[in-house]
């Protein structure tokens, strides 16, 4: 469907993209040293998920129409900023709770929970609506044809190299949270630093703008 050409740059530009410290990495570098190994790859899955299905909204013309209505996609970037403020503010709160300091232990929240709440973070994250409207289209063959389909299937491919990229910097970071793990003051204050950068980046993410600009 897709000629071999068009992937093969599609994944060079992907792969050195997806490898960056951008939202995704600094989310899931985030909740890794506030929850540990386990919540970090949860949440890498939950936030490859959300993105899955930004890639099919922009695919079959939704995120088109979010990147540019003003105010759908002014919402759509508040939500999502104000999610990750909200689990950045959790992590510090709770960066002293009994059982915190454990080293490899889980998370609190139940698996479910934390796939949710990175789902919710993938999936209203405005740079990447932006980022596959403006990167998808320009790797397409339009003589093959099912302009939707071939979208679709180049940010499936971009997301599960975000997948692997991300758990990489998962399993990083959530080694240098055990490590650390040795000292509960230092764990603490491991915990408080995630919850400072998911507050970080919710903050900034209030200033991407749309596709217009």
């Amino acid at each position: 469907m897709i000629p071999t050409a068009n992937l093969l740059a599609f994944l060079a530009v992907a792969v050195p993209f997806a490898l960056l410290p951008g939202p995704s990495v600094l989310f899931v570098i985030g909740r890794s040293l506030s929850l540990g190994r386990r919540g970090g790859l949860l949440s890498v899955l939950g936030n490859a998920a959300g993105a899955l299905v930004t890639v099919l909204a922009v695919a079959f013309g939704v995120g088109i129409l979010i990147a540019q209505s003003v105010v759908v996609f002014t919402v759509v970037k508040i939500v999502g900023a104000a999610y990750l403020i909200y689990l950045g503010v959790q992590a510090i709160r709770h960066r002293n709770d009994p059982g915190a300091a454990s080293v490899g232990s889980g998370p609190r929240e139940s698996a479910w929970r934390v796939l949710l709440q990175a789902f919710i973070v993938g999936v209203s994250n405005p740079k990447s609506i932006v980022f596959f409207i403006a990167v998808l289209p320009q790797f397409v063959d339009h003589n093959s044809g099912r302009i939707p389909l071939q979208m679709s299937l180049l940010g499936a491919i971009f997301v599960a190299v975000a997948l692997l990229t991300d758990s990489v910097w998962s399993l990083v970071a959530g080694a240098a949270r055990d490590w650390f793990g040795r000292s509960p003051r230092r764990l603490a204050g491991l915990g408080a630093t995630g919850g400072v950068l998911m507050i970080g980046l919710g903050t900034a993410s209030l200033f991407v703008g749309n596709s217009k600009d």
